[in-house]
């Protein structure tokens, strides 16, 4: 028998929202309240978010931020500082139980694992991706996707971009860099290291064209069905809640 697991598709919302729901997905999967959960999910308006450890004033430029109007965020994951662009990328969450074949207590392989299902379904579109260790995806040795995880309350719960499209310069707007000088070599290094689907694939690629290939290529990879699913009733209070108190407080972003 196939086994089943939640897909929800939580469309566009603020940042602070994103990382609540991801939060209260997490802990409803904890109390065995909801299923293991793939969730793809968008940003508006656009965001950076900053991993667990990292500084908010000395990775992001909060003033560009403000004039761009564009979020800041720290997550609960590990990792560097990310822009996440509204049009330019689908973000995707996991959360599972720790128990699971797939989870190994090798970190390393539980990458391995989970990012197997985006690159079965960009393989599905015809983006001929691999797996680079410790946690990116890559297209012809060029960045397409990267990704983060963490362990807690007995799940594994990993997120990450992928890029349907890519702007370095706003990335490196509200990022912060030493220089302009330095800025414009930094901007011409992504642009040489990163790639988007739209750009190699030289056509523009549908969310939910995108959708669909990762869908499948999840269901293919894991030997699952994915069921399409609602946010509960817990996990929205919960979420709601996570927001207000921890993601969008000054104590929790600029909390190092």
């Amino acid at each position: 028998m196939v086994e089943k697991w939640r897909l929800l598709d939580t469309g566009l919302n603020d940042a602070f929202y994103n990382m609540a729901l991801d939060e209260a997905i997490a802990i409803a999967r904890s109390r065995n309240i909801v299923p293991n959960t793939i969730r793809f999910f968008r940003w508006e308006p656009s965001a950076v978010s900053i991993g667990y450890f990292q500084s908010m004033e000395e990775e992001v430029d909060i003033e560009a931020c403000r004039r761009l109007g564009i979020d800041y965020v720290r997550r609960r994951t590990g990792g560097g500082a990310v822009y996440h662009d509204r049009d330019g990328e689908l973000t995707y969450s996991i959360v599972v139980s720790e128990d699971h074949p797939l989870v190994s207590r090798d970190f390393q392989k539980t990458y391995e694992n989970l990012c197997s299902g985006l690159i079965k379904g960009l393989r599905l579109l015809g983006v001929p991706a691999e797996f680079r260790p410790i946690n990116d995806i890559v297209v012809g040795g060029r960045k397409i996707s990267g990704n983060a995880q963490t362990r807690g309350m007995n799940v594994v719960h990993q997120h990450g971009t992928i890029l349907r499209d890519v702007n370095p310069t706003i990335m490196f707007t509200v990022l912060k860099v030493p220089s302009e000088k330095i800025r414009d070599k930094m901007i011409k290094s992504v642009e040489e290291r990163v790639t988007s689907i739209n750009r190699y694939l030289g056509r523009e690629v549908s969310f939910e064209e995108l959708r669909g290939a990762l869908i499948s290529g999840f269901e293919e990879a894991f030997g699952i069905e994915l069921i399409p699913g609602k946010v509960e009733d817990f996990e929205e209070r919960l979420a709601i809640s996570l927001k207000r108190e921890k993601y969008s407080t000054r104590e929790w972003n600029f909390r190092r």
